[in-house]
């Protein structure tokens, strides 16, 4: 499952193979799709584990932290604050000098929440800058009978800010089998991701998976079995994957404006 996983720096041979981006794609057409989910931050419902009412949790729903930064269980202004429609996820030492982050997951340890089976997820997102920080906008799958199943729409690294990270993963160690996934690093102009806001994208269907930014496609790969389960987002602002975070700003800030996940539209 996901970050057990400073993994991704420390383990590459869970990746088979990486990608560029080519040519710009066309731009996908949300005209042919619904829009099921919608979380444009005017408020945030979150509690802690789940209460039966909140709409997202602030830890992963099988209690694993990951990265440097413990994530906090929300209080008044730490770690999320919203204003004018956008969240802020901040990244801040506490009195003892311990990191302390932000995770949203939308499911819960019950697995209340929500969860949708295709489709097309999107993250509207503006990116901390500086050496160490790791935010992530990821999906899981619920059902775990065929290995879990694990999407990185994206994952950023400050240490290079000329590129995001988008995997496809299936965690099979569980069974016995090896772990499978690959991966597409994509280049940006140096800088560009911290200076304004982009949307970062995956159409998860029967037969592939498509990676998006700022909803052109950047690569797509085949869609595994397991694929067909439904699946949840998460968000985070994590610290490290196995980088120093000696020179982490702080605090460090990730902006998300929205959440927005879409059904195709029956042909």
């Amino acid at each position: 499952m996901k970050r057990a996983v400073a993994l991704l720096a420390m383990a590459p041979f869970l990746l088979s193979g990486s990608k560029a981006m080519t040519a710009p794609a066309a731009p996908i057409d949300l005209s042919h799709y619904t829009l099921t989910f919608a979380e444009d931050f005017n408020d945030l419902s979150v509690s802690a584990w789940g209460d039966g009412h909140s709409r997202w949790i602030a830890h992963t729903p099988w209690a694993g932290d990951f990265g440097d930064a413990a994530f906090a269980d929300p209080e008044p202004g730490f770690p999320f604050t919203v204003k004018d429609g956008v969240l802020r996820i901040e990244a801040r030492k506490n009195a003892k000098g311990t990191w302390f982050s932000g995770l949203l997951s939308a499911v819960d340890p019950k697995d209340r929440g929500f969860c949708q089976q295709y489709g097309y997820f999107e993250a509207r997102m503006k990116l901390p800058p500086g050496p160490g920080v790791w935010p992530s906008f990821w999906l899981i799958g619920r059902d775990k009978s065929k290995g879990s199943a694990e999407i990185d729409v994206m994952e950023y690294y400050g240490r290079d800010d000329s590129h995001i990270v988008s995997t496809w993963h299936v965690w099979k160690s569980q069974f016995g089998q090896p772990n499978e996934g690959e991966r597409s690093v994509i280049s940006v102009p140096p800088g560009s991701l911290s200076a304004q806001f982009h949307t970062y994208g995956v159409e998860v269907t029967p037969s592939e998976v498509h990676f998006y930014l700022d909803r052109r496609e950047s690569w797509h790969a085949p869609a595994p079995p397991s694929y067909s389960s439904c699946f949840y987002p998460l968000v985070d602002l994590a610290l490290g994957s196995g980088w120093p975070i000696k020179d982490t700003p702080e605090p460090s800030y990730l902006w998300v404006d929205y959440i927005h996940v879409y059904q195709r539209k029956p042909d």
